[in-house]
């Protein structure tokens, strides 16, 4: 039976918002014949999230050992999947009822794309939800579009902790690079240069706004400058380098 894996980075005190994704994808309606997996590895040297992981029947757990980071730490998770296709989850997210069959069912009808991008909404602390604007169409993204809205905003056009990618061209790219920011903006950028992709006009999954948000500590603005340097770097050289990924992903 094809299989989805969905990959998720688990850090910090977030036992519990790590069961809701947990719980998330346990009310997950799969087209028929699709099974999933639901791989979970831990960044740090602690097993605080094993139990927790456990308890799900699909889900398989590991441990670094030591803290990588998101980069390092979903790149030893990718080295686990058994999945055709790889949908990455947030251990704070939630990916909704019909949202990998979204994605599974954009792959099917569209076996030129290598990677699927689902709309968000905002999840308040107080339960409500705002739309994520999306700056880019529903539908067949061409390679270089991304990076082209990219590099004229200094923002992607479409939400990278979204996708559901191709597990064989995700591993080919060599998955997340290794930047202290942007990681996954990184990797958007990556595919979306060399191969098309399809953003779905339905909302999919929920992205959770809370305090303990990487992206809201006092030192990420730090080093998200040289990593957005990265980024676009990696813009301009697939584009002078003429590469294209051809054929169904």
């Amino acid at each position: 039976m094809p299989l989805v894996s969905v990959l998720t980075a688990a850090h910090g005190e977030r036992a519990d918002l790590l069961v809701a994704a947990g719980n998330s994808l346990a009310g997950q309606e799969l087209p028929a014949g699709w099974e999933l997996e639901w791989v979970v590895q831990e960044d740090g040297d602690g097993r605080r999230f094993a139990e927790a992981v456990e308890r799900f029947s699909f889900a398989r757990y590991a441990g670094n050992g030591e803290r990588l980071g998101p980069a390092g730490t979903r790149n030893l998770a990718l080295a686990r999947v058994r999945g055709e296709l790889v949908h990455v989850l947030d251990s704070d997210d939630l990916v909704l009822p019909g949202g990998l069959a979204v994605a599974i069912a954009a792959f099917a009808a569209h076996p030129e794309v290598h990677w699927v991008c689902g709309q968000a909404d905002d999840l308040l602390p107080d339960g409500t939800r705002v739309a994520v604007a999306s700056h880019l169409p529903p539908g067949l993204i061409e390679p270089g579009m991304v990076g082209d809205y990219l590099t004229r905003y200094e923002m992607p056009p479409i939400h990278p902790a979204g996708l559901t990618l191709s597990t064989r061209t995700t591993r080919a790219l060599g998955g997340w690079a290794a930047l202290p920011r942007s990681e996954d903006t990184s990797l958007l950028i990556a595919v979306a240069e060399l191969a098309p992709g399809w953003l779905t006009p339905e909302i999919t999954w929920l992205y959770r706004k809370h305090g303990g948000q990487i992206t809201g500590g006092a030192d990420y603005p730090t080093l998200r400058p040289v990593s957005w340097t990265a980024v676009r770097q990696r813009i301009i050289a697939l584009r002078e380098s003429g590469l294209r990924l051809e054929g169904e992903a």
